[in-house]
């Protein structure tokens, strides 16, 4: 009953911290998040996200990598994640579980990766609780291009293994993902014009459930990265086609960060617009943001580290 209660929240936990740290089928590799993914710049020593939920605090190191991730819920009830590194590689993650002040061993979970480039590179993932039960076992497998062309999962259920197939055709590029022969997601990516010339990039992702289509993701990617655009599908059977259930259009400001949002759907079209707060540092972090007309707000407290250690000056 107890591994059965800790492989519940382990999916869960999978999912909620996919956000940070992940093994995305999209990127195809073990990422290690930096500044930039949380929207900060410059030295950051840490960052403290006071939200309507609680609060999220997040360490770095003195090479931008995040090492430390808290959600605090409430004074007691929390979820810490710890992140070792060995230079761009990820070594460990530990996601640990605090309730009323409690560790709770039996929903902590550690993923251990390991590196093997005696052929080709080989990455190994394996996954246990804090009750040392074994959970799930992940080997990635890159080929001589570096590209990742197939994960084997090994569990108490079996074995299943995913495929990845690159195909290039008049200057698309697509990524189909095969989940034990049986087509599970694909990526097409092109190259479109924008405003005022500007080559963007179209990024088209299928989700497909027992070989048939489900939902589909449009994004539009400006130049500097930033996301321009996105549209939501869902799978019509009786049209046999994807029909749009949502758009969205971002803008951003001087600084690079999100000015404003439309999103549309059939019922509703809805505007925010975000107004900001800037340190006074020459990073010139934001540490307000107002989101209008809800007048939700986020505030953020960042801590830097002093320029000597971070020019890697230390005497």
């Amino acid at each position: 009953m107890v591994k059965k209660c800790a492989i519940t929240i382990y999916c869960f936990l999978v999912f909620f911290f996919g956000l940070l740290f992940s093994v995305s089928l999209k990127a195809q590799e073990i990422k290690v998040f930096q500044l930039g993914d949380f929207d900060l710049r410059g030295p950051v020593k840490s960052c403290l996200v006071i939200t309507d939920y609680g609060k999220e605090e997040y360490d770095f190191n003195e090479e931008g990598a995040l090492t430390k991730a808290v959600t605090r819920y409430s004074d007691g009830d929390y979820d810490v994640t710890l992140y070792k590194l060995a230079g761009r590689e990820l070594l460990e993650k530990r996601v640990e579980n605090y309730r009323d002040g409690v560790f709770v061993k039996n929903t902590s979970i550690a993923n251990f990766y390991e590196l093997d480039t005696t052929e080709s590179k080989k990455i190994t993932e394996k996954i246990v609780s804090y009750n040392k039960e074994f959970l799930d076992q992940y080997e990635y497998y890159f080929g001589e291009d570096g590209r990742l062309v197939s994960i084997k999962r090994t569990n108490d259920n079996g074995i299943d293994e995913t495929h990845i197939k690159y195909e290039l055709y008049k200057g698309e590029f697509t990524e189909t993902y095969y989940l034990n022969d049986v087509i599970l997601k694909s990526v097409r990516t092109s190259k479109i014009k924008g405003e005022g010339g500007e080559m963007r990039k179209l990024v088209l992702t299928k989700e497909f459930l027992e070989g048939e289509p489900q939902k589909a993701l449009e994004q539009v990617i400006g130049g500097d990265d930033k996301l321009v655009s996105e549209k939501k599908f869902v799978y019509d059977d009786k049209k046999e086609a994807f029909v749009t259930v949502e758009s969205v259009d971002y803008t951003y400001n001087e600084k690079g960060v999100l000015a404003s949002s439309r999103t549309k759907t059939e019922k509703y079209e809805r505007v925010q617009e975000y107004i900001y707060q800037y340190d006074s540092t020459e990073s010139e972090n934001w540490i307000k943001q107002i989101v209008t007309p809800d007048n939700s707000y986020k505030t953020r407290k960042i801590k830097y580290y002093p320029k000597e250690e971070a020019l890697g000056e230390k005497s």
